[in-house]
Formats: C-alpha cells, structure tokens, sequence
C-alpha cells in the first residue's frame, strides 16, 4: 500500500554564511527543483497525534488559504514542484516577500511601519528577533503549539524549553535545529596535490600537524613555488571580510571558545592567555612571509578569486565556503588539486580537545508568527505539517516516485536525482525544489537513519570525508554561549558595540604588526582600552544571562 513519504528541509547558509560559520551548524549549499507529482496514496503516516501528518490526508475538504512569508534567505516565488506539493497537501499558498536591500533592514523597517507579514523569518543570533518579540510583533506560540503542533513537539524536543524567551514563552520555532555529532566547520584547507609532494605522510589526513610543522610546511611551499605560472604565490590567505572564520580557525587549534571561562565567570576570549598565544603565532607568521599581505582587505569574491588561481596553497574558512574555489580548481587539474581541510594543534593542546566545528543546537534562524496574521491557527498546522518528517523530506527529498523511492524501509534517492545535485547544485534547487525552501528544518537523520540533507550529505565528497576524518572530533555545540549580551537598544548594548570594535580593530591590527614586541603592545592597549569603555559591565550582564539560562533549561 502507497504512503507518504516523510520530507525534510534543509537551509544552506552556512553555513553559514557562514561564512561561519555557520554557520557553522550544517553545510550547504542552494537547490532547485524539477515538476511532477507523487500518485495520490491510499493513506498517510499518521502524525505524533495519530492523526494524518498533511491535512490532505485526512479526507477533509481544504480551504484554499494564502500566506505572506518573509524569508531572509531567498525571494523566488513559491511555485517549483515541492512548492506545488506542499500546496496540495496543506491547501496554503505561500506569497514570498522579497527581501530586496538588506534584510536586516527590510525587518527594521516592517517592524517600524508595522507592515507585517504572516510569517516571518529572522537570523535567530540577531538582536532583530528579541526587538519583534518585545514590541509585540510576534506572537506566542505555546496554545498553539499544544492544540495543533503535535509533530513540532515531537520533532522540536526539549529545543522548545531552550529557545523560551524571558518570559517563558516560545514566540519562534528554530531552524537547522539539532546538533550533528561529528560535522566538522573550519579547518586549515589545503592543495591536496602539493600536500602530498611536501608532506606525503600527512596527505590522507588522520594525523594533525603540530603548529611548528604547520609552519615549516608554509615555508617549504614557498622556497619551492615563489611563482605558479608566472604569479607570485601566496602559503595562506584568509577571508577579511568574515573575521569569524578567521580568527574561528585559529581558535580551533588552541582548543577555545566563545568565552573565556574563567574561576566559574564568562570573560571575553581575548582574555584568554591563549588568544595572545594565538595572535603572536599569526603575526609571526604575517611577518615570515608566509600570509597574503593583503588578507585584511580581501572580500569574498578576491579572496576565492585567489583561491581559484592555483597560486594559493592553504586558506582558513569552513571548507564548504571553499566550493567555487574547489570547483575551478578540479576543472584545472582533478579532485587532488582541490583544496581539504585538516587539522593544526598549539603547543600543549590535546587533538581531541580542539575547537574547529562550533555549531549551535538551537538553529541558525528563527521563524515566527506575526501579530498581522488573520489565521494563526490555519498557520500553526501549515507549520506543523512542514516540521513533520513528511514534511522535512518533502523539502529536502523531493516527492516520492519521483526524485526518490521507499526501499525496504528507507528513504533512497533515485540516481538521476544525485546526478542532478551533482551536475548543478544550484540548478537542480531551483528545477526540483528540493531544499529550496529549509523551513523548520531539523539537523541529522529521520526515524529510518537517512540524513534528511539528502543532496549535501547522502553521499559525500572527497572533500567532505577528508574534512570529517580530520577534524569531526572538533565538532561542539555553542547553544550555552549564544547571544548573552546585553539587549539592543539599551546603553549596555552601546557599550558592547564599542568593545567589540576597538577588538575586531586591535586584532587586525596585532596580526600584522611589524614584530612580536609590537604585536604585543598592541594587544595589551587593547585590553585596556576595552576596560576602559566598560567591557566588565557587559561581562556581569553576559554572566548573568549565562545563569539565568542555566536556570531555565533545567
């Protein structure tokens, strides 16, 4: 007997944007979509309410309703194959605002002008979401949650206790939820094919370079290759416009992380002895030669137009951030001229206790009710149906008999639907639909053990399985630490602004300093200057969010 398939939606990011990381959390990348629909089954999988997951499934006659949906990720219309099918099961169709200019913006301005949407979609690590639910703009969602969110409930988790705002109640739903054990972030990418003439014996990965090696390495590069095809080469190059990924990386190999925890209190990482450790260990580095003299300014787009060159020998940055890169890289010269990610170590730090996979369980966005809604309840089970294992593989499988099959027991994509993902990524998003739309989508695998990233992670990569080798021990859930400082708009949050740039400047500014005595002088006015502009105020309300989070996820 025909049933419906379980479908999850993954978002790409990053990751991720990540650039970090991205974020960390799952890597990613864009999809579209192809048409057709599945035949109409006999029955559906009932619901963690005993009920049909899709409300086309229960036999009831479904109201056509149209939602207004405001997602910072994307503003394409809701019309590929897997957007026509969530419209046949759940009677919604789905009017996407376009977030033309800066989104942040474009959320500043509705919340202003009180021109809302039905649902929103915010970046969950934004002041943005605590302004929305202060002014009332979003709805509580927990009566809602109960009587029509059985599936979000069972899904969610204890996630739904952790993501409570202040007054206990849950005004959003997280997505790219769940912690993926052993999912790698940043890494020390490098050629693989040059690895493997330098240091034969690290190429297949497994085995970290200590720092010294790692240094020696770079130098090796350089006194072999000065030029590669007529241009000067470069050992390492960084992204300037995403310092997170930056300074993520080199984190990573001292083992720290979001703060510097301390006789039991939350101090800002650079007063960590082991942040200087890790500046002076860059600047040393800057001033051998053996960084990109113009890494500061480098954009994205010059920083992989370096990457692409072949002139370039390792970057810092999450390794799926990498892909164009790696793309133009395997045309010229196969999969070994692409760039993997390993693993370096400081001095006195134990492998596994490394830093490079910070990914938070609670999501990266946050997607909400708005108080302009006419039908939240029509809406909660539209979201409900999407948060369902039917609906997460529909987001990001597809439709079964289509893009993939039921095969004794497991979800199994069909061949010319990886083909499609392998072919064009983003080409194969926008044809099929799948993993267009990454709402409410929760990290790792469904109840039959196939991950529910279907078209990143069902079948992974040399880059991919390089990168999980070398550094998936590395992987930690930053959830603990996320946006503890002060709110927006009050004069702490001022004070907090201002720390954070005399830091972001101070760092840049150590890194390429013209020797070790000057970096460090550097970095000692740095610490005095944020004193000065009142870091341990914002120090004692990070700590005592810290305990009241704590206190509430008990």
């Amino acid at each position: 007997m025909a049933t419906w398939k379980k479908w999850l939606a993954i978002s790409s990011g990053l990751v991720l944007t990540a650039s970090v990381l991205g974020a960390c959390g799952d890597g990613g990348g864009n999809g579209n979509g192809a048409s057709s629909s599945a035949p109409a089954p006999e029955s559906a999988p009932a619901s963690a309410s005993g009920q049909p997951a899709s409300a086309e499934a229960s036999g009831e006659p479904l109201k056509p309703i149209t939602l207004t949906f405001f997602d910072k990720n994307t503003g394409d219309a809701f019309n590929n194959p897997v957007a026509q099918e969530i419209t046949k099961r759940t009677g919604v169709t789905v009017e996407i605002q376009q977030p033309t200019g800066n989104p942040a913006e474009k959320l500043n301005l509705m919340l202003a002008s009180g021109d809302l949407p039905d649902i929103v979609l915010m970046d969950r690590s934004s002041d943005i979401v605590n302004k929305y639910i202060a002014a009332g703009a979003l709805i509580p969602l927990n009566d809602l949650i109960d009587k029509y969110g059985p599936d979000v409930k069972e899904m969610y988790g204890d996630t739904l206790n952790k993501t409570r705002y202040t007054d206990g109640k849950n005004y959003y739903l997280s997505n790219w939820y769940g912690f993926s054990e052993g999912e790698p972030v940043f890494g020390f990418n490098m050629r693989k094919d040059l690895l493997t003439e330098l240091a034969p014996d690290k190429a297949e990965g497994g085995q970290p370079f200590t720092a010294d090696e790692f240094e020696a390495l770079l130098k090796s590069f350089k006194e072999k290759y000065p030029t590669i095809n007529g241009k000067p080469t470069i050992a390492l190059t960084m992204d300037g416009s995403n310092m997170g990924a930056v300074t993520g990386t080199f984190k990573g190999m001292y083992g720290m992380k979001s703060y510097y925890e301390n006789d039991g209190k939350l101090q800002y990482d650079v007063e960590d002895p082991k942040y200087r450790d890790m500046i002076l260990y860059m600047n040393k580095l800057y001033r051998e030669g053996l960084i990109d003299v113009d890494w500061a300014i480098n954009k994205r787009e010059s920083w992989l137009q370096k990457l692409s060159s072949g002139a370039v020998f390792a970057s810092t940055g999450a390794y799926w951030d990498l892909g164009d890169a790696n793309n133009a890289l395997k045309k010229a010269g196969g999969e070994n001229m692409e760039m993997y990610a390993y693993k370096v170590v400081a001095p006195g730090v134990d492998p596994s206790k490394t830093t490079y996979g910070p990914s938070s369980s609670l999501g990266w966005d946050a997607i909400g009710i708005t108080k302009a809604n006419k039908d939240p309840v029509r809406t909660m089970q539209f979201i409900n149906f999407l948060a369902s294992e039917e609906g997460q593989y529909l987001l990001m499988w597809g439709i079964e008999g289509k893009d993939w099959d039921m095969v004794d027991g497991k979800h199994v994509p069909r061949p010319e639907t990886l083909q499609c993902f392998k072919d064009d990524f983003t080409g194969c998003v926008n044809k099929t639909g799948i993993r267009k739309w990454t709402w409410f989508i929760k990290s790792g695998k469904g109840s039959d053990g196939t991950i529910y990233d279907m078209p990143v992670r069902y079948e992974r990569g040399e880059v991919d399985k390089m990168a999980i080798k070398n550094l998936a021990d590395s992987a930690w859930d930053t959830s603990v630490y996320d946006n503890l400082g002060p709110q927006g708009g009050t004069p702490e949050a001022l004070v907090a602004q201002k720390v954070s740039d005399i830091m972001n400047q101070a760092i840049t500014k150590a890194i390429i300093a013209k020797s070790a005595d000057e970096a460090n002088a550097v970095f000692d006015k740095m610490l005095a200057d944020m004193k000065a502009a009142g870091s341990e105020k914002v120090e004692k309300i990070i700590n005592d969010n810290y305990q009241a989070r704590l206190a509430l996820w008990k």
